[in-house]
């Protein structure tokens, strides 16, 4: 695993043996991060990345110049290691949270450029996050929000969906504000 590009470019994430994230591959990311470079601008970007496991996903944002980036992980061994990684790479403009996801969007005052959420396929009752972000309103004036799922799921019928971008067993369904 590693950070494709940007500041910490070519970086290889080694997350120990005991974390239990299925991380995005580098293969999803890199296709994901294209799209997204062609959509809006990451570059001063306001970020949140729910469920954020070994934090691959908010170290790529964070190497491509995001403003800053809120890492919500429960898990205390996953938070950990996203805090150390983060600093060992001098990403100063990564936050890490350890909290539920779920509560955290359910409470949170703050507004994102970019949301992106990878929570567990086999977690019941995930896609509610989708509908939490746009009732709590966290999403800017156009901004994105991606959820990545399993091809099992289709949220075509939302009425925020735009699209969904497949990468072998990675599904993206993009939606906006």
């Amino acid at each position: 695993m590693r950070i494709i590009s940007g500041t910490c470019g070519g970086r290889i994430i080694n997350p120990p043996k005991n974390l239990r994230a299925r991380p995005t591959t580098d293969f999803a990311k890199e296709n994901l991060f294209n799209v997204l470079s062609n959509r809006i601008d990451i570059e001063d970007a306001v970020v949140l990345d729910l469920f954020a496991g070994t934090g691959s996903i908010s170290y790529e944002f964070a190497s491509r110049g995001a403003a800053s980036v809120t890492s919500v992980e429960i898990n205390a061994v996953h938070y950990n290691f996203i805090r150390t990684t983060a600093k060992g790479f001098n990403l100063q403009n990564i936050h890490p949270v350890k909290a539920n996801a779920f509560l955290y969007v359910k409470s949170c005052t703050k507004q994102y450029d970019i949301i992106f959420s990878d929570a567990p396929y086999d977690l019941e009752g995930s896609e509610q996050i989708i509908d939490l972000v746009f009732e709590n309103k966290l999403l800017k004036e156009d901004g994105i929000f991606i959820f990545e799922h399993s091809k099992a799921k289709d949220f075509s019928s939302h009425p925020n969906y735009c699209e969904t971008r497949s990468y072998g067993s990675v599904q993206f369904a993009i939606f906006r504000a």
